[in-house]
């Protein structure tokens, strides 16, 4: 049996070597030891973030200062698609710095980073680095989101869900919409029948965010929802009141009966 090994481990040394034999071949003036060894020498000690960060801050000292030019070249380093539902984070966990630079170093450059943003969750995930982006520049954001929940591809679809999550784990906290969840609806909508499980786990974790923060007008749309229900619509409406059904809540229980 293979030994455990936690995933903070993976960003360090090896992880810079993998990204530098990535980047060389696109990028030739790349300084690929002297990259290394500052990773190498500053991950020491650090939690699974602050090791991500270490990794993203030093690409950028190492990488054209012109974002543009720094996202052609980190594009071309992406590779092929994830084609399942699983393995984010076991077979693209690599990408993580990479989503972290879109997300630290990209806010200015909205269209590229979008488009970037939307690769990355093909691989990995880009749940984190698009929230500064909703913040920024809501209305374009969630355009784009918007049709991202009518994509056939399925971590897109997710995104849609995840990344517009009120209380998203390890991230801030984002309320902007919810005083009025109107626009965060007019993604959901979209999702609540959807195919994948994968999708609709995000929906029910992103309403029973918003049960949290909107009750009333989260809980009327449910209601709405469940009078032309599908087993899959169904099955979200359950999981997003499992917190309320712990609380006995009798609307919530009513609902799924």
């Amino acid at each position: 049996m293979a030994e455990y090994v936690q995933l903070k481990y993976y960003f360090g040394k090896e992880l810079a070597q993998l990204l530098s034999q990535k980047i060389k071949p696109i990028y030739p003036e790349f300084k690929s030891r002297a990259f290394i060894n500052r990773v190498a020498k500053h991950v020491d000690g650090l939690e699974l973030k602050a090791r991500v960060e270490v990794i993203t801050d030093t690409l950028h000292d190492y990488l054209p200062q012109d974002y543009p030019q720094a996202y052609e070249i980190l594009k071309q380093c992406l590779g092929p698609e994830n084609d399942q539902e699983t393995g984010m984070f076991k077979e693209f966990y690599w990408v993580m710095p990479i989503a972290l630079y879109v997300e630290k170093y990209g806010l200015d450059h909205f269209k590229v980073s979008i488009k970037m943003i939307e690769e990355i969750t093909k691989r990995n995930t880009g749940e984190y680095a698009i929230r500064p982006y909703i913040v920024k520049y809501p209305k374009q954001t969630l355009t784009v989101m918007k049709r991202w929940s009518k994509s056939k591809n399925v971590h897109l679809r997710r995104l849609a869900s995840e990344g517009l999550r009120p209380r998203l784990p390890w991230a801030k906290k984002i309320t902007l919409y919810c005083d009025n969840p109107a626009p965060m609806f007019e993604i959901l909508e979209n999702l609540k029948s959807d195919t994948s499980a994968f999708v609709r786990k995000s929906v029910a974790n992103h309403l029973n965010d918003l049960l949290k923060e909107n009750y009333n007008y989260t809980f009327a749309a449910l209601k709405r929802w469940h009078k032309d229900a599908t087993d899959e619509t169904r099955w979200i409406i359950k999981h997003a009141l499992r917190n309320e059904l712990k609380k006995s809540n009798p609307a919530a229980q009513k609902l799924i009966t």
